[in-house]
């Protein structure tokens, strides 16, 4: 059988040359001729071979060419973020994009090589995938036309609607829109209105907006739930066939108080010498969802739930999710167990993976947990007095964890966490910190020592495995770390390779300083984002070699394919090598599935929240805040308020002086006063507008109310993106030249 793979191998060799397909066969030795052009067009659709104009097959590397997925931004500009690791993205211009979307695939010629500082830059020759089949937008009347004017900012092109393609849609509708006809160099796109979400501004139609934005999948199909319905609400007894019986064993879950799908249990028992068995036990997904089935394919579509702030679009159907697969208290459930012995300086000697019956005792939430640890709240203690030996160890346990993971270099990252509640009617009433307690540190201690268990135990045995890769930062990304670094007096040690402690260092010296969060929000821009990969690449900010995702098979796919591969080797002991070739086969194509889903998740809370943070600024409007400022760049300061929302002091308010942007320093200078705006310095600042329909805030520092003309904010966690460095300087006078490429938010890790 002629695999991808295979054909893969034969064209990277140093001596291959382009082939005909003709030429390709023969040098393979195929002889079924369906199956390898079936597979070959697999491969020249998916970028990673070329059909050349000459009618021969190469690869894309080797011919100059680079295949990745655009990232666009709202200026028109965009980059292409190469789909070969490691390897840098590629700037390309709005005239050079060729029609191309936020989000495409795409394969590009290089134009130009990168120099010191600034990106290669190329030009798009071809369109692989259109990510944008459907566009949320809001109705607008032209002239001659209706247009659909995108949410998406990063969508430049408006789309035109014929008059017989309304869809009952009327001016300032909300409106889901099909594209019938893709942007060309002059002209721009077609399409019909296939779904009115309803009028601009209505309740509940702001956050469908981004659902329906992001394709989110909020209902199952009647075969998926007639599948999940078909799964009994209780443990059968044939179910409990070559499981150990763990259901006398004290454990409890520790979650939040809405949680209703509960991935993980743990148990701890005390041991001679001083050791701890620690019991983590996970949901048996994979038992109840199998390969191949509708259930399975429809949770790798959708690769992970989606917590927005008003609701949650579970993987699965509620009847799993949170029936026979959450780990509620009182009753039977199956799980498999993984139960480590560890010692007082958090090393694990001993270890049993295992499928299990457990039976939870006690359903404890973050709050109870920490009241009984660190308040000692008295009629909690006496509620729980047959616990409390078990949360004690549990504290020991999970500080020793802590200070090992630590001292190998493990990064520690301890940014703010807010959330915003909402009333009945969707309107957001506050915005309350999340707190890191004890008991949240516990559970992540825990889980982070069962999934590099796994992990190395996956590994260990060459089994087929998703795992959870977080690869070191770029060259180009410490050089521009510790140019910042340096204006504080701080550096990241760099050697021949750079190392997860240098990191950490940096932070230890930071902290309770005023510029602390600042310094870890630099740090945390430098890095790359986590991803899903077959090869197991190691994790630099948990400093593991060995790491994946193992915990939280309800709600997470690739945890899911853990459990499944787990599950396989458990029962047999080897993957037979058929299964192999075509694990081999399936596990890049997965990985790249899932963390595209976890982007697209990601996005969407962020969106969400902020929404709902701008909407909560409406009522502020007039209010003076004290900030810390947030971000820099050569059109203002971003400032953080104390509820966590960020706002933009525009350049042009700026009206005391004339102000340059350093670019390496990450600062506004003052011309002839030297003021300085710089990260981490305090300034207090008054909400000017808030603009919900745009997510826009307008900040200007309090006492110094300028002309306000073009003022523009970006809300809270949206990301930073990329753009083309530029040594130009701006003045405030409320004209923008070209924009330089100051920091601006990083995705979440």
């Amino acid at each position: 059988m002629i695999t991808r793979e295979k054909i893969l191998k034969h064209m990277q060799h140093k001596t291959y040359r382009p082939l005909t397909v003709e030429e390709l066969a023969a040098a393979l030795e195929v002889e079924d001729m369906e199956a390898f052009l079936r597979q070959l067009a697999r491969l020249e659709q998916d970028g990673a071979v070329i059909l050349t104009r000459k009618g021969k097959y190469g690869l894309p590397e080797m011919m100059g060419l680079v295949v990745g997925r655009v990232q666009a931004h709202a200026k028109g500009f965009a980059f292409v973020i190469n789909d070969r690791a490691g390897e840098p993205d590629v700037f390309v211009s709005h005239d050079d994009l060729a029609g191309a979307m936020h989000n495409d695939r795409v394969i590009l010629r290089i134009a130009r090589q990168g120099g010191e500082g600034s990106k290669p830059e190329g030009e798009v020759i071809r369109i692989l995938y259109r990510a944008n089949q459907r566009v949320v937008g809001t109705l607008e009347k032209g002239q001659a036309l209706a247009v659909v004017v995108p949410d998406d900012s990063r969508l430049k092109h408006d789309i035109l609607i014929p008059p017989d393609s309304m869809g009952g849609a009327r001016p300032k509708d909300k409106v889901v829109v099909e594209i019938t006809r893709w942007p060309e160099q002059r002209r721009s796109p077609e399409g019909k209105v296939v779904e009115v979400l309803g009028r601009r501004g209505e309740p509940g139609v702001d956050v469908l907006s981004i659902v329906r934005k992001h394709q989110l999948p909020e209902a199952f199909d009647k075969r998926t739930l007639k599948e999940a319905e078909a799964v009994p609400g209780e443990v059968q007894a044939e179910d409990l066939v070559g499981r150990r019986d763990l259901r006398d064993l004290p454990m409890v879950t520790i979650d939040g108080e809405d949680a209703k799908d509960l991935d993980d249990a743990v148990s701890i028992q005390p041991l001679p010498g001083g050791l701890h068995r620690l019991g983590v036990h996970i949901a048996d997904v994979a038992f109840y969802v199998k390969e191949g089935s509708k259930l399975d394919r429809e949770a790798l579509a959708r690769g992970t739930s989606v917590y927005l702030v008003d609701r949650v679009i579970p993987m699965l159907p509620h009847h799993l999710s949170n029936g026979i697969c959450s780990l509620n208290a009182g009753v039977d459930r199956l799980a498999i167990s993984v139960l480590m012995d560890v010692n007082q300086q958090g090393q694990v000697i001993n270890y049993e993976i295992f499928p299990s019956v457990i039976r939870v005792k006690e359903r404890m939430t973050y709050t109870a947990v920490r009241q009984i640890l660190a308040d000692r709240d008295p009629v909690l203690m006496e509620r729980y007095r047959d616990y409390l030996e078990i949360f004690n160890q549990m504290e020991f346990l999970c500080h020793v964890l802590r200070q090992k993971r630590l001292a190998r270099g493990a990064i520690d990252f301890d940014f703010p966490e807010f959330k915003v509640k909402l009333a009945p009617d969707g309107k957001p009433t506050e915005i309350v910190r999340r707190s890191r307690t004890i008991a949240e540190q516990i559970i992540e201690e825990f889980m982070i020592l069962a999934n590099e268990t796994v992990a190395g135990y996956m590994h260990q045995r060459g089994v087929p495995c998703l795992y959870r890769v977080h690869e070191e930062p770029s060259e180009d990304s410490l050089q521009q770390l510790n140019e910042f670094l340096h204006t504080l007096g701080y550096h990241v040690k760099v050697g021949r390779r750079v190392q997860p402690r240098a990191f950490q260092e940096v932070l230890q010296k930071v902290a309770g300083r005023p510029e602390e969060k600042v310094v870890g929000m630099v740090m945390l821009r430098s890095m790359k984002h986590a991803r899903y990969d077959a090869e197991c690449l190691g994790h630099f900010g948990l400093a593991s070699a060995q790491y994946l995702h193992f915990t939280s098979p309800i709600r997470r796919y690739p945890d899911l394919i853990v459990h499944r591969m787990l599950r396989e080797v458990l029962a047999k002991g080897r993957i037979n090598p058929k299964r192999l070739a075509k694990l081999e086969t399936l596990m890049p194509e997965w990985g790249e599935q899932c963390s595209l889903r976890e982007r697209v998740a990601e996005e969407a809370e962020r969106e969400t929240v902020d929404l709902k943070m701008v909407e909560y600024m409406t009522r502020h409007i007039g209010e003076t805040f004290p900030a810390i400022i947030s971000g820099v760049t050569s059109f203002g300061f971003f400032a953080e308020l104390p509820k966590g929302v960020e706002g933009l002091v525009h350049v042009s308010t700026l009206t005391d002086d004339y102000y340059h942007y350093h670019e390496k320093q990450l600062m506004l200078v003052g011309q002839h006063s030297g003021r300085t705006f710089k990260l981490g310095g305090q300034v207090e600042v008054q909400v000017v507008r808030a603009d919900v329909e745009n997510r826009q805030i307008d900040l200007e520092l309090a006492g110094e109310r300028g002309a306000g003309a073009g003022n523009t904010l970006l809300p809270s966690f949206l990301k930073y993106e990329k753009e083309k460095p530029v040594t130009q300087k701006v003045k405030g006078n409320g004209r923008r030249k070209k924009r330089g490429n100051g920091v601006k938010r990083a995705s979440s890790r």
